[in-house]
């Protein structure tokens, strides 16, 4: 019997979760998905100096002042890896947006636009790229202007089902709903508790979340994110894309027991509802502890390592 990793390949658009170049050339994936952490780990490995000092040698430094040559530099080092990287891939990676920009909408679509542009200059295409965006109000409606534009985005830190909805309702291209994380928060908030890979509240979350766009026929990929365990993953075989770290991905290639297709889309079968209100949005989130505080997390530690980033570059320059 072929491997759980060939078996899921079958059914479910494979993307490798990381900036290791190495990683993404062995495994093969068909997309590759980057944040600020991997880029931060992936820029302080040895293997990848040279990279890295090729993208501050890019940077024009004429008239600016030093956190905007910081800036810069990091916005080269992005391109780099993502050069690199679509070199690999038959599909898209996705970029992130400085995640200290989450709240403000048109320095969202500012930034994203000028990573189109860096990359655009380099040779790749738009066509290749996800512009990641985390799935405040805010960043829903730089998508909704972007995805109009032509530049495709990834809404990012899904927590909650109302981020989800918002999300589709404004033709984003895909989102990533948070598996791992969310288990996280329910077993500090539950000590004690057991879950299984079915009663996983990563992926009830999910799984509700794919059956509500398909049964309503929203085109929006859904893409199951951060994962705990081979478990979750084996738990939504099926959903459209599921991106994965190298250490799951070997394991998923180690196991040659049966995996079964766990979602399916069955085509559309109920009209859409009327879309979400900013009011209704927001009330929603407030009734989620989970997806509030877990959002709010997720934006803070990437804004951190986005900063630990800056200083080392900074230092280098």
């Amino acid at each position: 019997m072929s491997s759980a990793l060939e078996q899921l390949r079958s059914m479910t658009t494979v993307v490798a979760d990381t900036g290791d170049i190495a990683a993404i050339e062995r495994l093969n994936p068909i997309d590759a998905t980057t944040n600020p952490s991997l880029i931060l780990k992936a820029a302080t490995m040895p293997e990848y100096a040279d990279l890295v000092q090729a993208a501050i040698g890019r940077v024009d430094r004429a008239g600016k002042t030093d956190a905007q040559v910081v800036e810069d530099a990091i916005d080269q080092i992005a391109v780099g890896f993502g050069q690199q990287i679509t070199a690999l891939v038959p599909g898209r990676v996705s970029i992130e947006v400085d995640a200290r920009l989450s709240y403000d909408t048109t320095a969202t679509i500012a930034k994203a636009r000028r990573i189109v542009a860096l990359f655009d200059a380099v040779g790749v295409d738009k066509s290749r790229l996800l512009i990641k965006i985390a799935a405040t109000w805010e960043g829903i409606r730089a998508a909704e202007v972007l995805e109009k534009e032509g530049i495709n985005c990834n809404l990012t830190l899904i927590f909650g089902f109302a981020q989800a909805r918002a999300c589709a309702e404004a033709g984003a291209f895909l989102i990533s709903p948070f598996v791992g994380r969310i288990l996280d928060w329910f077993k500090k908030a539950n000590p004690g508790t057991e879950y299984t890979a079915e009663t996983d509240p990563g992926v009830v979350s999910v799984t509700g979340i794919y059956n509500w766009f398909k049964t309503h026929g929203y085109p929006t990929v859904v893409m199951g994110a951060s994962f705990r365990n081979t478990g979750e993953i084996k738990s939504l075989a099926g959903c459209d894309r599921l991106t994965i770290s190298p250490a799951l991905l070997d394991e998923l290639a180690a196991d040659d027991g049966a995996l079964p297709r766990m979602l399916e889309d069955k085509g559309a079968t109920a009209d859409r509802p009327a879309a979400l209100t900013e009011a209704a949005f927001r009330w929603d989130m407030n009734e989620d502890a989970m997806a509030t505080e877990k959002l709010a997390e997720g934006i803070r530690g990437f804004a951190r390592d986005s900063e630990k980033l800056e200083k080392i570059i900074a230092d280098m320059i």
